[in-house]
């Protein structure tokens, strides 16, 4: 049955539909997965965003890849624990991890630049409206700027980037929050403007496969929410 993006990111309501898969009686640990082409037509999404929930499954110990055989469930009691950053519990701790972001995002940015297709393309921008259309709205946008994200991690076609994104999911919904919680309503219209016209220019510098401007793009956004919520 397609799923639908509502407020939460599509991929993890594709992994929650692939968590109620493996609880059904047919997959007992070692039972091998349907294939990626046939999971993405039973959810209706795409395949990127179908391996972006099978790595968050991998990560957490629920299934395993063999080389040239697909994915299996792995039995729950002998599984790898799942990998975790930790909360962030102090301001360096806060400055650290938006810090790490500007890298991290920056060369996810510079892939998706080489590597991401029409439709990855179109996404990306649908994700921009959508953020843009839900500021205009008066709603807080943090579900739609972190679904823009999480389309530039898609289109970046590594899996290990998106991983990585995956486990900081919790961080970066503090971070995010944070940065709102602390902006002064006056200073509100200002910051949302600056966002949007940040948004644009990754986008821009994608749509160009230009990945310096990319990359450049991705960390004066993200640096940007430094100055915000710093000075």
């Amino acid at each position: 049955m397609p799923l639908t993006q509502g407020d939460r990111l599509l991929s993890d309501t594709v992994y929650d539909a692939l968590l109620a898969l493996l609880d059904t009686p047919g997959f007992t640990p070692q039972s091998r997965l349907p294939g990626e082409i046939a999971l993405a037509e039973r959810f209706g999404v795409s395949r990127p965003v179908l391996r972006q929930a099978l790595a968050r499954l991998r990560m957490e110990g629920r299934i395993q890849t063999r080389k040239g055989s697909g994915n299996f469930v792995c039995d729950p009691r002998s599984g790898p624990p799942a990998v975790t950053f930790g909360a962030l519990t102090s301001i360096p701790d806060i400055r650290d991890f938006l810090e790490f972001r500007c890298s991290l995002e920056g060369e996810i940015a510079a892939h998706a630049a080489r590597q991401h297709t029409a439709k990855d393309l179109a996404r990306i921008r649908r994700q921009r409206r959508l953020f843009e259309e839900a500021l205009r709205r008066g709603d807080s946008g943090i579900e739609e700027d972190i679904a823009f994200h999480a389309a530039i991690t898609d289109a970046s076609a590594n899996r290990y980037f998106a991983m990585t994104m995956a486990a900081l999911d919790t961080q970066t919904r503090f971070s995010i929050n944070l940065v709102r919680g602390l902006s002064s309503p006056e200073n509100r219209e200002r910051r949302h403007a600056d966002v949007c016209r940040e948004h644009e220019a990754i986008e821009a510098a994608i749509a160009a496969r230009d990945p310096d401007a990319s990359r450049r793009a991705m960390a004066h956004h993200l640096r940007g929410g430094i100055a915000r919520l710093f000075g």
